[in-house]
């Protein structure tokens, strides 16, 4: 049985690879991340090692020494370790960032892809057994988006997508023609309630790729845990095709009860 390797970040995304690259046939060997992965990992891998955020250094190492020439990352890593003096006075973390000239999502994964490329290792895409997670063009959800909804959306995509460009964050909440909040470093989930405690009541969540988007790393995800964090009402929408719906049934369940509708569009460059 061929062997693939999984750097295993936080939520559900590294145990849904897990999951789907063994039915499609392979051995994984996952490495799990402390105060980041999920325990449960360890019933969906074949194998799991556990390492700290300093020791990624060894990550190709170990995949050598199990024989993983291939492997994924699924996952995010918590961003807030860059401001953690006790890492980052870390020696080999100092030298690795010491560099790479800023610390944008990109920039830090495409060293890391690089140091990894070097040690023998092929980074593949991290969508690569789940492309059935990746809902194409089309309203998801029982409720339509209302006219409004619809303006605020694509006016969404545009400042998303700016954002995207610059490497900044992936989401943009908006209302009304308002932008309420830009995601940047704290994630989707805090900028929908940074954009909540703004508007007191429904937001349009929009979500995209970023323009060259690399699908070996930091794809957008959506799921359960957005459409908990959104106010009754409010609208989910995110870029067709690249973008990872997780825990889709439970998503759409819960969307219904709350009034909340859900796109998926495709972007169009005007």
């Amino acid at each position: 049985m061929e062997k693939i390797g999984l750097i295993a970040g936080r939520g559900n995304f590294p145990i849904l690879f897990s999951q789907e690259a063994a039915d499609s046939g392979y051995s994984v060997i996952a490495i799990a991340v402390k105060g980041n992965t999920r325990g449960c990992l360890k019933k969906y891998a074949d194998k799991l090692f556990w390492i700290k955020v300093t020791e990624f250094k060894d990550i190709a190492a170990k995949f050598k020494q199990e024989g993983v020439s291939k492997a994924a990352m699924a996952g995010q890593i918590n961003p807030y370790f860059l401001f953690n003096p006790k890492i980052m006075s870390n020696p080999d973390v100092r030298d690795f960032f010491g560099k790479i000239e800023d610390r944008r999502a990109d920039t830090i994964f495409n060293a890391f892809t690089r140091r990894l490329q070097g040690a023998g290792l092929e980074l593949i895409d991290s969508t690569a057994f789940l492309a059935k997670y990746m809902p194409k063009d089309g309203v998801l959800s029982k409720r339509k988006p209302t006219e409004t909804e619809g303006k605020d959306i694509s006016f969404g995509f545009t400042i998303a997508r700016h954002l995207g460009v610059m490497d900044i964050g992936q989401s943009v909440c908006v209302k009304n023609g308002v932008i309420l909040a830009v995601e940047s470093i704290e994630g989707t989930d805090n900028t929908v309630r940074r954009a909540k405690s703004l508007a007191r009541s429904s937001v349009v969540l929009v979500k995209t790729a970023k323009p060259n988007q690399d699908m070996r790393f930091d794809v957008p995800v959506v799921g359960l845990k957005t459409i908990r964090n959104l106010p009754r009402g409010s609208c989910l929408a995110f870029e067709a095709e690249k973008t990872l719906f997780l825990d889709q049934k439970e998503a759409f369940a819960l969307a219904d009860k709350k009034d909340i509708t859900i796109v998926a569009r495709k972007f169009l460059i005007a």
